[in-house]
């Protein structure tokens, strides 16, 4: 009997300490809405796709959500058509054309898709190994996943880790999730199945 209450006790403390995650999907295939758009580039949507499509000023652009997302796991689908120079910001704010915050890059082969890099501050914070680089399918459909609890970010394409990084300033970061057109023109990135899990 004693046996059969420690182990109730047990389980209950156990149960009491999962924390239960809810997926949300941030992009309805529809329109635009839940996302604010910065700067003059395109972002469209047509035939069920998000498109971002550099415009005449050929700037950076950005798509950011409305709701802000500290803690969480973000899975998505791009598709790189002509230069895919984009990428994916996390904990972002975004002033104008301006935006603070971590990018995991989305790129051409070659160029550390799944690396981190902090806009306007340090730079580039890591890069993937250049091997993984194979996981990267130019001009076709690539899933990639960022995970970010607390200082610790990870992101993945395709099933390959690229990254780990611990770091404080990740950490401290408040803000949007955000797509990212890059500038110089010529770049069109398709976007599709856009889904966050944060903690309950």
């Amino acid at each position: 009997m004693r046996k059969i209450i420690t182990l109730t006790i047990t389980l209950l403390l156990v149960s009491s300490t999962i924390t239960f995650a809810q997926e949300q999907s941030l992009f309805n295939g529809e329109d635009l809405s839940g996302w604010t758009i910065y700067g003059t580039e395109k972002w469209y949507v047509e035939d069920g796709l998000l498109i971002c499509e550099s415009g005449p000023d050929k700037q950076y652009g950005y798509l950011a959500t409305n709701e802000h997302y500290k803690d969480f796991t973000l899975t998505l689908e791009f598709k790189q058509e002509a230069n895919g120079n984009s990428g994916v910001f996390i904990r972002s704010t975004v002033d104008g054309t301006k935006v603070s915050g971590w990018q995991v890059e989305v790129a051409p082969p070659g160029h550390s898709t799944g690396g981190v890099y902090e806009s306007y501050g340090r730079g580039w914070l890591i890069k993937p190994d250049p091997e993984k680089d194979k996981a990267l399918k130019m001009g076709e459909w690539n899933q990639m996943k960022i995970r970010l609890n607390g200082d610790t970010l990870t992101s993945w394409v395709n099933g390959t880790e690229m990254v780990t990084i611990t770091d404080t300033k990740i950490g401290a970061g408040h803000g949007s999730i955000a797509l990212q057109i890059h500038d110089g023109g010529g770049i069109k990135v398709k976007w599709r199945n856009i889904k966050v899990t944060t903690p309950q």
